[in-house]
């Protein structure tokens, strides 16, 4: 696969989807959305899940865990694995490991094969982001990657906003295995799109995997990784425990508590476009104003949970800077991936399993110690600022070594 790679001097050539750039990008949007819906769908189901398991809430939260695992594990094993195979190839591959995967969550009689039942499906996850990301971003002239990244993206905010919902209602009305079945069919229609669609680029059959894990070595990219892992989990500590802050904190009726996912669903969605915008004008600028605009609204939070209102504002201002930063760190790995292209782009989404684990568990650490549903806004603006401070250390070891950034540089 030859690498792609953009350098200041010139443009990589752009790559022609065969029904038209518009249906591709169309595609690749309702893939992220589909395989986003098919990770935070059991997160409203889980009530039903459980009962019909005869599990607590708390051991069917294991079906989760395995899921994350399987992302963490999947993105750079699967994408080493498939090293020789071409992008379109390799979504293929993913998009039927994920289409088996959930068949296999729905057939499987007993909670510990239903957890490897989850652990298969999210193996091809981080990937498939990765990938779609990519391949959007081959479409599209050089300033315009940050747009072309973002809107693919925001498939994972739209299923917060309609995927997870309507797989609640179906898991209420019909049984959570009938949800799964209909993600999984999805994901086949996804499969039967992208061999329509989506450019069919050419091979490096003689590429070796090893060559991608070589070019990880790249100290720009495991910064922008770790300024990934860091900080995003400060959204996943509030997010994490948000129905429980608006029922015991807010105490809002119960109809209302709905509404707060969908305002945070929401703010996802505008950030990752609003952040797209900025990208592909400075991408450090995006970063930095991500980070920074988080920690504000973070410390916030304590103050106006009490308050409908204000806690509504908030919600959607969470989510809304954290996630701009999702285009721009994605992008970023694309200037200084080199041989890894697909490999660290893939990771990217590891890293943001990493941070919703480490938010999560901070949020646990916080609550256990009794600090109360306030002290989740301090520590997530701690995660946002150690993010920042990551970030910060990138550029001046890029300014050290003697290199410019390809773009949105700061002098």
């Amino acid at each position: 696969m030859p690498s792609e790679t953009l350098h200041p001097e010139g443009s990589a050539p752009l790559v022609a989807p065969p029904h038209g750039r518009t249906a591709a990008l169309l595609l690749l949007t309702f893939g992220t959305f589909v395989v986003g819906t098919g990770e935070f769908a059991i997160m409203g189901m889980l009530p039903e899940f459980a009962a019909s398991l005869g599990l607590t809430p708390a051991d069917a939260g294991h079906a989760i865990t395995a899921y994350a695992l399987g992302v963490v594990v999947g993105a750079p094993l699967i994408t080493i694995l498939g090293a020789r195979l071409s992008r379109r190839e390799l979504m293929l591959v993913l998009l039927l490991l994920f289409c088996f995967g959930n068949a296999l969550s729905v057939a499987m009689p007993t909670p510990g094969l239903i957890e490897v039942a989850r652990f298969i499906t999210g193996l091809p996850h981080g990937a498939l982001f990765g990938i779609s990301a990519l391949v959007a971003a081959s479409m599209v002239e050089r300033s315009h990657r940050g747009w072309a990244v973002g809107r693919v993206l925001s498939g994972i905010a739209i299923s917060t906003l309609i995927g997870a919902p309507f797989s609640t209602f179906a898991a209420n009305h019909f049984g959570w295995r009938i949800a799964y079945l209909i993600i999984g069919s999805l994901g086949f229609v996804t499969f039967l799109g992208v061999l329509r669609y989506i450019p069919a680029d050419v091979p490096n059959r003689k590429n070796s995997p090893l060559r991608e894990v070589k070019a990880l070595g790249n100290t720009q990219v495991l910064l922008t990784l770790l300024t990934a892992a860091i900080g995003f989990g400060g959204m996943f500590a509030i997010y994490t425990y948000l129905t429980s802050v608006v029922q015991n904190v807010t105490h809002v009726p119960e109809w209302e508590v709905m509404l707060y996912m969908v305002i945070w669903g929401c703010g996802m969605l505008a950030g990752t476009n609003v952040g797209a915008w900025i990208v592909d004008r400075n991408i450090n600028l995006a970063v930095i104003l991500a980070l920074s605009g988080s920690i504000f609204v973070m410390l916030l939070f304590p103050y106006v949970m009490h308050n409908p209102l204000g806690l509504m504002a908030d919600v959607f201002f969470i989510p809304a800077f954290v996630n701009a930063l999702g285009p721009a760190l994605q992008t970023r790995l694309m200037d200084f991936a080199e041989d890894a292209q697909a490999l660290a782009a893939s990771l990217n989404h590891s890293a943001f399993n990493i941070a919703n684990a480490l938010g999560a568990s901070l949020g646990s650490v916080l609550l256990k110690r009794q600090l109360g549903y306030g002290s989740l806004g301090i520590g997530s603006a701690l995660l946002s600022a150690g993010g920042l401070a990551v970030y910060f250390i990138a550029l001046a070891a890029l300014k050290s070594s003697g290199l410019r950034e390809v773009r949105g540089s700061i002098d």
